[in-house]
């Protein structure tokens, strides 16, 4: 979501926005162990894993760690099991937000979130009622000064990627799900680094927030990002550069 996006970027520079280095890798070990469980615990073998193990090294987390995880996974190793949920929701303005969880506590997840919707003017809602307005896409990010848009053109839209959007310090491409895998790779395959990649939940269509409803949805959207059992958070509310500039004071 663009507006995020930019939004963090301009946390970071006013160096405002922590690294947070341990919810990272909290949400790195969930993903590899539910990956590892799923698809089991060989990396060649299982795409969902050798991506989430790749995440894990680029964060530098030790090798250890990283196997750990995996034997949690596949049952080598007693841990936590991790149920795989998505929430939909509204947000101010009649924006909509879904939001992917691993959780090993279900009531208790669900209360949290509930109360993260409620104190930013928003709503938890029903299965579906935010899903309708989103794409089920492959998405693929990498830092703006990787690639030209030439090689873009060239590579990824080569490769089967159906578009690349300009997200101001990187750039942003979307495919099928399905394609995610060769897309990646043919980028790979030329040297252009891939910051992440994954499938995603992309809006079909970007309602643009001002005033008070963009801070509020700022503010929900960081919220939901920070909660230790939240993977991902999509939204399809948009912040002009302005606006944002604003917020940020």
């Amino acid at each position: 979501m663009s507006g995020h996006s930019k939004w963090a970027t301009i946390k970071r520079k006013k160096g405002a926005l922590d690294a947070k280095r341990g919810k990272i890798f909290t949400k790195l070990i969930k993903e590899i162990t539910v990956a590892a469980r799923m698809g089991g615990g060989n990396v060649d073998g299982n795409p969902r894993l050798r991506k989430a193990v790749a995440d894990a090294r680029s964060q530098a987390m030790s090798a250890d760690n990283i196997k750990r995880a995996i034997q949690r996974g596949t049952g080598e190793m007693e841990g936590v099991n991790y149920e795989e949920i998505v929430y939909e929701g509204t947000g101010p303005g009649g924006t909509l937000f879904i939001v992917d969880v691993m959780t090993d506590n279900k009531n208790r997840t669900v209360a949290e979130i509930r109360k993260v919707f409620e104190k930013s003017n928003g709503q938890m809602s029903s299965g579906g009622s935010a899903a309708w307005a989103f794409d089920r896409k492959g998405l693929i990010t990498l830092a703006k000064d990787a690639a030209t848009e030439d090689q873009l053109m060239e590579i990824a839209v080569g490769a089967g990627a159906d578009d690349y959007s300009d997200q101001g310090e990187e750039w942003q491409l979307t495919c099928s799900v399905e394609v995610t895998d060769p897309v990646v790779k043919a980028l790979e395959d030329a040297k252009i680094a891939v910051k992440s990649s994954g499938p995603a939940y992309v809006p079909k269509n970007k309602k643009q927030v001002e005033g008070r409803d963009a801070e509020l949805c700022l503010n929900l959207f960081d919220a939901l990002d920070d909660h230790d059992d939240v993977q991902n958070v999509y939204a399809d509310f948009d912040v002009s550069e302005d606006e944002l500039a604003r917020i940020a004071g």
